[in-house]
């Protein structure tokens, strides 16, 4: 499938999922585009042959990031974004499979293609959870700067 395929695909997955969610009006363009974006890396990682497992680590933060960013300036909850942001990596496709195969007994091939669905579910949380860690870090150092200036 051509790049701009993925790319309008993962839009319109993502911006669905808004709607799903009962996103405001406002931001579905904006949860599509985050959405494309966060695919976009994935992909990249993927066509670079680096391991899928660190594209979507590096995706899912990136679509936090946006995510908080977006929340910031159209001062709407963060979660409107980064939830319909990452629906495109979700590995849901991976755990059907996996549960396919330990439903036909066949456990040889479904362990590790659950194993690797859970590294992927893994890897988004922790690239959601990180990217909470650094704003809010940053958003304690900015305080103490602003403290330290008034004193």
């Amino acid at each position: 499938m051509l790049i701009a395929e993925q790319i309008l695909m993962s839009f319109i997955a993502s911006a669905s999922f808004g709607i799903l969610f009962q996103a405001p009006r406002s931001t579905l363009f904006k949860c599509g585009l985050v959405g494309s974006l966060g695919w976009v890396i994935y992909i990249l990682f993927v066509q670079a042959e680096l391991n899928e497992i660190t594209g979507t680590f590096v995706a899912s933060f990136v679509i936090a990031m946006i995510g908080q960013f977006f929340a910031r300036m159209y001062k709407t909850p963060v979660i409107v974004f980064s939830v319909a942001g990452i629906i495109p990596l979700v590995p849901g496709g991976l755990a059907y499979d996996a549960m396919r195969h330990f439903v036909q007994n066949n456990y040889e091939t479904a362990l590790p293609i659950s194993a690797k669905a859970f590294m992927v579910s893994g890897a988004i949380a922790i690239g959601l959870v990180l990217s909470e860690v650094i704003n809010q870090s940053v958003k304690k150092l900015r305080k103490r700067k602003e403290s330290h200036l008034k004193t």
